[in-house]
């Protein structure tokens, strides 16, 4: 049969997949849709069940993949949770379960905690772990300052002379563990936390990364993508640091004077067919790369004015509509991928920047709050990618920064903060919480995470204090 199959005319082959009567299924309307999967509990479950029926899409393409197999299995998984509540959790107002506070904050403690020697191969994500660990424990409402003398003999130790920092002792510095360190230590807060950062070494090796094209390189001799011009942007902004180019800064030799200098259009040059963000022109469009793509421009000015002018907005907007799942209600990071968690942040958290740029009410908030409580809380604490999966300090993080953006109604105002930020990458600071959302509400008052600056995805007065006193103590 596949010898037969194989010398066919491609023409042949090609029709025979593409046959629509052979393929197309149209499901039930019938009420009773799920009725296969069980008696229905109680009216809770009868009502998930009834949310989902309506967000389903009525036609199915019966020709199956590896692909599309795997997105069945997955479905079915997901809906389990979504239409009852297999963890026993208690349920909110809306039958929904409630959030695991206490255990969410057990598992992010032992996450920021010591490790056994068999973990030492996760040493260079030292900044990390203990940015996602910080940043999830603000979410719920910790106080992180108590960490602070630990942040700062960790931070110590993984800065470099030369500028930056890596992942651990006597690591090369690296943009996304520079990132992660500068957010940590803005959390803890404090001038002993402040003045651990060695802002001109940091200004010179943010120099060495700028290249001449706009873009910013990884590491010395690595990779230039989205996310390190995210990074770098992020630093600068909350240290305060120089716009001018460092002199021993390369690009200087090509003619950039500027750390901005032609990064707009290289951003732009990031956007793809699909509307969405890549991590270098040419590439495939991400959700996480869309995330770094906004954070970056809206760094560089009110996003109405830097998002417009060098996107097309419209074509983004419904590239990431488009990862929004049906009916699992979560978000996948690209095309023909599986629901994930972590995008309810790095997803979940473009529409505050989008919005800001194109006018309010672009998302389904509820749809993404009943996938983080239904779907992605794992029993014993901690956050999950997809039911199924175990929970790690990265998914219980950016799935409760996806549920403050949830919860959160977050609007630029440049009015807000007056006294700071009027120059030197500003804009950041001048976004407030408006209100806590209150159409498509499915979390009751125990859901409530924190609020979390929707650029920085810190803490907002972590923020402002961090750029408060390097505005006080400019210089190096």
């Amino acid at each position: 049969m596949a010898a037969e199959d194989s010398s066919a005319p491609p023409s042949a082959r090609f029709e025979e997949v593409l046959t629509i009567s052979n393929r197309i299924e149209e499901l039930s309307n019938s009420e009773n849709e799920y009725e296969e999967m069980g008696t229905v509990a109680n009216e809770h479950e009868s009502a998930n069940i009834a949310f989902i029926n309506s967000i389903t899409v009525p036609i199915r393409d019966k020709f199956q993949t590896e692909t599309s197999m795997v997105q069945d299995d997955t479905l079915g998984e997901v809906l389990l949770f979504l239409e009852g509540n297999p963890n026993d959790f208690p349920l909110n107002n809306f039958g929904l379960p409630q959030l695991q506070r206490a255990k969410h904050k057990s598992f992010l403690e032992k996450a920021i905690g010591d490790y056994e020697p068999h973990m030492a191969p996760l040493d260079a994500a030292r900044p990390w772990y203990t940015y996602w660990s910080l940043q999830g424990l603000s979410a719920l409402g910790e106080d992180v300052s108590t960490y602070r003398d630990r942040v700062i003999a960790t931070f110590k130790q993984c800065q470099h002379p030369e500028g930056g920092f890596g992942g651990g002792y006597g690591h090369l510095p690296h943009l996304a563990a520079t990132y992660a360190a500068t957010l940590s230590i803005a959390m803890v807060g404090g001038e002993a936390a402040y003045e651990c950062i060695n802002r001109k070494a940091m200004w010179h090796f943010l120099g060495r990364m700028k290249q001449a094209d706009g873009g910013f390189t990884m590491a010395p001799g690595g990779e230039e993508d989205i996310r390190g011009a995210f990074c770098a942007l992020v630093a600068m902004s909350l240290l305060n640091l120089p716009l001018e180019l460092p002199p021993d800064a390369p690009a200087r030799q090509q003619g950039l004077t500027n750390f901005l200098d032609n990064l707009g259009d290289w951003v732009s040059r990031c956007q793809t067919y699909e509307g969405g963000i890549s991590a270098a022109p040419g590439n495939e469009a991400h959700g996480a790369y869309a995330f770094c793509g906004l954070g970056c421009l809206s760094i560089m000015g009110p996003p109405k004015e830097t998002l417009n002018k060098y996107l097309d907005v419209p074509s983004l907007i419904h590239c990431l509509s488009s990862r929004h799942c049906a009916p699992e209600c979560g978000y996948n990071g690209r095309t023909n991928k599986l629901v994930d968690g972590c995008y309810s942040h790095w997803i979940g958290g473009c529409w505050a920047l989008v919005e800001a740029a194109a006018g309010k009410g672009l998302w389904n908030r509820g749809a993404l709050g009943r996938y983080i409580l239904s779907a992605a809380q794992f029993k014993k604490g901690g956050l999950i990618d997809k039911p199924g999966k175990r929970p790690d300090s990265y998914h219980t993080c950016y799935n409760l920064s996806g549920l403050s953006a949830v919860q959160h109604e977050y609007v630029f105002d440049e009015d807000v903060n007056s006294d700071i930020g009027q120059d030197n990458l500003g804009a950041p600071f001048h976004w407030k919480a408006e209100k806590q959302v209150e159409e498509g509400k499915v979390w009751g008052d125990e859901d409530v995470v924190a609020e979390t600056h929707p650029v920085f995805v810190i803490p907002s007065q972590a923020a402002t204090d961090c750029r408060k006193y390097f505005e006080a103590n400019p210089g190096f």
